[in-house]
């Protein structure tokens, strides 16, 4: 519980434990933002220009395996709202917070700094986060924390929106790709988890980073990011800062659906990194399958010609692998590959 980043005041200097070795630290924090990364107007798909939108989604899921989505019709006020209660919940006293702790690995609902591994791990993440299922939302909400006051029913409200957003974009990915309608309106959303992540200034960000390179072992992530920047994506061998745009939800590509989709669409690896002046908090909504799900690319994206490039498996077989591997994307993804005859 003292772990807790936001309880500590006026960090003078970083604690060695919170170092990086020289070839994982982000060093130079003058990575540009890019100009290049899409940002989808979602509101043409309804205004007539369906066709356009989708193109433009699968495009940039192929290249980028990131885009961000604007006038996605989820209102300004929810959001703001959220977002200041995602604030408030670290801001609380640390009593409060200490509640929320917990080192039981089956508490669904639970606050912790880094990562869940703290006591084992080399070194720490330079973030307190705060993560819980949502969805499906009667089965959770009553365990979500009772303050900030309003979370239960703000966060409540929102995690619905943003669930039926993630639903519209795998609907417009899923006919993209030539799938049936209704492709992901199953098991294979089943579950989606928040994830809050709170990044207090850090007194040496060159040599510290917030998350460490990683892609998303989930289905799709939809990020509402703050003003303050800190996401960057890798592409080409170099990192780029994904720009924080107002109002806007910053949509990933997880390994999921890179394998449904055998292979066509990217998991892109990201990062966060941290700075010395300003908080940041984001939220991540991973939207994924039930753990008993199966999971394989899809028959109508095979054939003779295009034989499926990974196998069959149970998602929470793909999960404990993950995990296991630290979230290698390359061994990871190489283990779920499809035997060659």
């Amino acid at each position: 519980m003292d772990q807790l980043l936001s309880n500590r005041f006026n960090v003078g200097s970083l604690p060695e434990d919170y170092i990086f070795p020289p070839e994982l630290r982000p060093g130079d924090l003058k990575v540009p933002f890019s100009t290049n990364i899409p940002v989808i107007d979602l509101s043409e798909a309804q205004n007539g220009d369906r066709t356009n939108t989708i193109q433009k989604i699968i495009n940039a899921s192929e290249e980028f395996g990131f885009f961000q989505v604007i006038n996605h019709g989820i209102s300004v006020n929810l959001m703001d709202e959220a977002g200041g209660v995602f604030k408030e919940l670290f801001e609380m006293p640390a009593e409060e917070k200490q509640k929320m702790c917990s080192n039981d690995p089956s508490k669904t609902c639970k606050m912790f700094t880094s990562n869940v591994n703290y006591a084992t791990e080399k070194v720490h993440l330079w973030r307190d986060n705060f993560r819980h299922p949502c969805h499906p939302l009667e089965q959770w909400q009553h365990l979500w924390p009772e303050n900030p006051t309003n979370y239960r029913e703000c966060v409540g409200e929102f995690s619905v929106e943003v669930k039926k957003l993630a639903s519209r974009i795998l609907s417009l990915i899923s006919e993209g790709l030539g799938l049936k309608s209704g492709y992901f309106e199953n098991d294979l959303t089943g579950s989606m988890v928040l994830s809050i992540n709170h990044y207090p200034p850090c007194p040496e960000p060159s040599l510290a980073l917030g998350i460490t390179k990683h892609s998303d072992p989930n289905l799709i992530t939809i990020l509402m990011q703050d003003h303050v920047s800190g996401l960057q994506v890798f592409k080409d061998g170099n990192w780029i800062a994904v720009e924080p745009i107002p109002n806007a939800f910053v949509v990933n590509i997880g390994h999921q659906l890179r394998i449904i989709s055998n292979g066509k669409l990217l998991s892109a690896e990201h990062r966060a990194v941290t700075n010395s002046s300003d908080t940041r908090t984001s939220a991540a909504f991973f939207v994924a399958p039930s753990e008993e799900c199966i999971i394989e690319p899809a028959q109508a994206l095979t054939a003779e010609h295009h034989p499926p490039i990974f196998k069959s498996f149970k998602y929470k077989d793909f999960i404990s692998y993950y995990f296991a591997k630290t979230g290698d994307t390359e061994v990871v993804l190489k283990s779920f590959k499809a035997h060659k005859n």
